[in-house]
């Protein structure tokens, strides 16, 4: 587990006309998160591959791409291929989630797993060194802008301690409700990425909540 705290903007919360632009308010960023919704997984539709490729190209950051999509063991590897740094599926629409993480790392992206909140994640604590990343969702997915649900946090906790004992090399992610009023909760939970919507892109500098973020994280980070 690192000790650097990553903030991760999602850009369900961006300016979708004026996309370019907008991924450029967050060079400090450590990774933009991108919401892949299908309308079936998630009762929300976002957009697709087209989409994705053309953020890929201009955005300044890496990608950390979300799918909140049914059948990702078909369409996670194509976001792989067109250079996503890392591509997250959910635990609940894989049909082999092992398979298809080594897929995702095998064509060069980190592969992460997420889980709805009322998902236990014990089955996952023998697998911690398949993935990369873990997105504990702290909200119902499928809409930016929802309230934080602090009753996720004790799986965190025990993913983290998990984590620890085995010694996995594994991110511990948060989405969903985080701000400067929330984040301090999620890193002394655990999580040591965080993705944050409004929270930065309705600042007027980015950049400067990015940061002010990243400070509060690191200051309550899990020990």
């Amino acid at each position: 587990m690192s000790s650097v705290p990553r903030i991760n903007p999602s850009i369900l919360a961006a300016d979708f006309v004026n996309m370019q632009a907008e991924l450029a308010r967050i060079a400090a960023a450590d990774f933009v998160h991108v919401d892949v919704m299908d309308n079936h997984f998630v009762p929300n539709l976002t957009f697709g591959p087209q989409m994705v490729e053309r953020i890929q190209a201009t955005s300044p950051v890496p990608l950390d791409v979300h799918l909140m999509i049914d059948d990702p063991d078909r369409w996670a590897p194509g976001y792989a291929e067109l250079g996503a740094a890392s591509v997250t599926f959910h635990l609940e629409a894989a049909r082999e989630p092992l398979s298809l993480a080594r897929r995702l790392r095998d064509i060069g992206a980190r592969a992460g797993v997420a889980v709805k909140p009322a998902t236990p994640v014990d089955a996952l604590f023998e697998l911690l060194d398949e993935f990369d990343q873990i997105l504990v969702m702290t909200v119902e997915p499928g809409f930016g802008g929802q309230g934080f649900m602090p009753e996720t946090m004790p799986k965190l906790r025990r993913l983290a301690e998990e984590a620890r004992r085995r010694d996995a090399q594994v991110w511990l992610q948060v989405d969903g409700g985080i701000s400067e009023s929330t984040i301090a909760q999620a890193a002394e939970a655990g999580a040591d990425t965080f993705v944050a919507g409004s929270a930065v892109f309705g600042n007027d500098d980015p950049d400067a909540a990015i940061s002010a973020l990243r400070e509060i994280a690191a200051a309550h980070a899990h020990r």
